[in-house]
């Protein structure tokens, strides 16, 4: 797989992203990605073949292997990294529509014709939602990535011998797993790395939240504070009538019945 097309598509992030989410698209690259092509693949490269059982029976090793790594560790972290990056292109691609919409309504209206967006690749209204959506989508691919991992290898780790018993092995038979304090050490670096993207990803995602709301409570605020002033204008304005003039408002009576009647006389 060229993991290079991805790095092209994903460096256009980095535009629309915020300082955590440029920490986490540079871990992403630099520490998994990197690690997963330099020496994650070759590590792995040799763990059938080097899968050893103390029995000369035909298809025990086989079966055994199959048993103790129903997936292979390089295959689930090349999927983990796919579903991770997928909702970043989601975000480039939204600008991109953003952008070719407002380009046809600039063709369509002209220049005197207004704009759509401001700045098509300020997160306000659709985009805004996409990036929360896609922050919680990479999060949540990264949590059920690290349990899937604890439920195929306990603690993340790899025993250097493993007891098998299935058929058509004659009997409880002992396998032997290639460099397993090797391949533990890349695990746990690409768990802990995984981990530090998730907390990354929830910093972000509280982030955007707080300051979307300290945006709506001062444009609230604001609004509060144009109507107050509305009013005071208005009151103000009302007063300039009489201001000048030696007579007042008549005052209203105590008996208006009688002031109606006067008034008609």
């Amino acid at each position: 797989m060229n993991w290079g097309i991805f790095e092209g598509l994903l460096s256009g992030v980095n535009k629309y992203s915020t300082a955590f989410g440029r920490i986490w698209l540079s871990l992403v690259f630099i520490f998994r990605v990197l690690v997963y092509l330099v020496t994650a693949e070759r590590v792995w490269s040799d763990d059938h073949k080097d899968f050893d059982c103390n029995t000369r029976q035909p298809g025990c090793s086989n079966v055994c292997f199959d048993e103790f790594f129903p997936v292979s560790h390089v295959r689930l972290w090349a999927l983990q990294l796919i579903l991770v990056t997928c909702p970043s292109l989601l975000v480039v691609m939204h600008v991109a529509y953003r952008e070719a919409r407002e380009k046809k309504h600039q063709e369509a209206e002209g220049e005197g014709g207004g704009r759509l967006y401001l700045n098509p690749g300020k997160k306000r209204g659709g985009l805004w939602w996409t990036y929360v959506c896609s922050l919680v989508f990479k999060a949540s691919v990264d949590v059920i990535f690290l349990y899937v991992f604890h439920l195929f290898y306990p603690k993340y780790t790899l025993p250097p011998v493993v007891k098998c018993h299935a058929a058509p092995c004659p009997n409880t038979v002992d396998c032997f797993i290639s460099k397993p304090s090797e391949k533990n050490i890349f695990t746990l670096f690409m768990v802990i790395t995984a981990a530090i993207c998730i907390l990354l990803n929830l910093v972000e995602l509280v982030y955007l939240v707080s300051k979307r709301c300290r945006e709506c409570l001062a444009a609230r605020k604001a609004r509060a504070t144009s109507a107050n002033s509305c009013k005071r204008d208005d009151l103000l304005s009302g007063d300039l009538i009489f201001l000048g003039s030696d007579t007042h408002p008549p005052l209203l009576p105590d008996c208006p019945q009688n002031y109606m009647k006067k008034t008609i006389l």
